[in-house]
C-alpha cells in the first residue's frame, strides 16, 4: 500500500533524528505500557487503580505522552507529577514523538483511521 511506503520513508528520516530528539538521558522508569484513561479506575474509597498493564522499562515521558493521547487525565495529574518529579527541558516538544509508537499499534490493530494522527505526529519531527 502507498501509505506503508510513505510511513517507511518517514520512519527512516525520524530514526536519523532520534538522538537529537529524545531528550536528556535518565535511568529507565517502570512504565505501565498502556496508560490511557480507560485503564484508570476508581475504587470504593475513591483511590485510583490502574488496570491492564503491559509493563516494561523505558523513558518516563513515554507513559506521560500516552496519558495525553486518548484523554482521561486532567491537568492536575500532570501538574502534580511535574511538582514531584520535574521533567527535563523540552518535554512538551517530545509528547508527539512518544505517541508515534502507540499510534502505529492502533493503525495495525484498528486500521487506517489512525493514519492521519501518525502523519501529524511525524510531521513535527521530519
Amino acid at each position: 500500500m502507498a501509505w506503508q511506503r510513505c510511513i517507511a520513508l518517514e520512519r527512516r528520516a525520524l530514526f536519523a533524528r532520534l538522538p537529537e530528539l529524545v531528550g536528556e538521558s535518565e535511568p529507565p522508569a517502570r512504565l505501565h505500557g498502556d496508560l490511557w484513561g480507560g485503564n484508570l479506575h476508581i475504587d470504593e474509597q475513591g483511590a485510583p487503580c490502574l488496570i491492564d498493564p503491559a509493563v516494561y522499562g523505558g523513558h518516563r515521558e513515554v507513559d506521560l505522552a500516552m496519558m495525553q493521547l486518548f484523554g482521561g487525565f486532567n491537568a492536575r495529574v500532570f501538574s502534580a507529577y511535574a511538582e514531584a518529579f520535574p521533567l527535563s527541558p523540552g518535554h512538551s516538544e517530545r509528547v508527539a514523538l512518544y505517541q508515534i509508537y502507540p499510534l502505529l499499534v492502533h493503525v495495525n490493530l484498528f486500521g487506517g483511521s489512525y493514519l492521519s494522527a501518525v502523519q501529524s505526529a511525524l510531521s513535527q519531527y521530519i
